[in-house]
C-alpha cells in the first residue's frame, strides 16, 4: 500500500441545517477494508452528522485543529464535553456512546473521525426517534454495495407474521 497525503483527497461538503461539514474519507481512499477514517472539518458554530449511535461498530473522535463541544451518552442521561485540539474519545458500540460534534470556536474544528467497518449495522438516532439500517456496505461504506438500507421510524414495527402465508 502506498501512503495517501490528505491534500491530494477531495473534499465532499454537507450543509443541512445545523449539520455542516467538509468531509475527505481517507481509509476509502487508502484502499481500507475494515477500519474506516476521516477528516472532519466543521466551520464555527457549524455539526457534525445527527446524534446517533451505532449496535455494531465503534468509533473514536481525535481533535486536529480548533475547540468544540461533543455531545455523548443516552438520551435520558446525555452530557456535554469541551473538546479542543490532542482530544481523543471512544465511541463503543451502543447507546451510551450516543455522539454529536459542533463548533463552538471562532476558526474551523478538524477531526480525525475513525471505525470499525463491520457490516450489518443499525444506527440510532435518539432526537428523531429513527433507525438506520445497513447490509452490503458499513456506514461510511460505497452505499452502491448495499442490499439494504434506510432510515425508518423506530416506532414503525409490525407484526412478524403480517402478510406472510
Amino acid at each position: 500500500m502506498e501512503p495517501v497525503n490528505e491534500s491530494d483527497v477531495e473534499w465532499t461538503e454537507t450543509d443541512r441545517g445545523p449539520t455542516r461539514f467538509r468531509r475527505k474519507r481517507l481509509a476509502d481512499v487508502a484502499g481500507g477494508e475494515d477500519l474506516g477514517a476521516s477528516l472532519y472539518e466543521l466551520p464555527p458554530g457549524g455539526k457534525s452528522w445527527p446524534y446517533h449511535y451505532h449496535t455494531g461498530n465503534e468509533e473514536a473522535i481525535y481533535v486536529l485543529t480548533g475547540e468544540g463541544t461533543l455531545r455523548v451518552g443516552d438520551a435520558e442521561d446525555d452530557e456535554r464535553h469541551s473538546v479542543r485540539a490532542g482530544d481523543y474519545v471512544a465511541l463503543p458500540a451502543g447507546p451510551e456512546s450516543a455522539h454529536r460534534v459542533e463548533n463552538t470556536g471562532d476558526a474551523p474544528l478538524r477531526f480525525l473521525a475513525l471505525s470499525t467497518m463491520r457490516d450489518p449495522d443499525v444506527t440510532v438516532y435518539p432526537d428523531s426517534d429513527k433507525i438506520g439500517v445497513y447490509a452490503g456496505s458499513p456506514p461510511g461504506g460505497d452505499a452502491d454495495e448495499r442490499v439494504v438500507d434506510g432510515y425508518y421510524p423506530r416506532d414503525g414495527t409490525v407484526d412478524y407474521w403480517l402478510d406472510e402465508e
